[in-house]
């Protein structure tokens, strides 16, 4: 039940993907928003009010804006959760450097493609735990 009644804004430009992980959250509980690219994602969070999401899937690699450039314009925006809000990568490449890149643009988190639902579970877990709202 980690992820009953959590609604997350997903930035993720490739379709399938996209319904998968929609589907995926569904049958968790969970809702969610697409948005097609790291512009809209953006502008999405920016827009929402305080706590309208509980967290960003954030893809890093999309056409207009990238998911790191994503993260850093969310962390530098005068929102009342950018800095707090959990956002975490997902990307094909789960080599170390891709990790770091994440965690130096800001990001809390990193989950390799395809979406593992038990990967999912067990970092928001974590994220929780390091936040004390466990």
């Amino acid at each position: 039940d980690t992820l009953k009644g959590l609604f997350f804004l997903v930035a993720e430009d490739n379709e399938l993907n996209a319904e998968i992980l929609s589907e995926m959250l569904d049958m968790e509980g969970a809702g969610c928003e697409i948005a097609e690219n790291g512009e809209l994602s953006v502008e999405r969070f920016l827009r929402a009010e305080p706590d309208k999401y509980d967290m960003i899937l954030m893809d890093v690699q999309m056409p207009v804006m990238d998911g790191y450039e994503a993260t850093r314009r969310i962390r530098a925006s005068v929102h009342p959760r950018a800095a707090d809000i959990p956002i975490v990568a997902m990307t094909a490449n789960a080599f170390a450097e891709d990790v770091r890149r994440a965690l130096d643009a800001g990001m809390d988190g990193h989950l390799p493609k395809p979406i593992d639902m038990n990967a999912m579970r067990e970092l928001l877990g974590h994220l929780r735990e390091g936040r004390g709202d466990a």
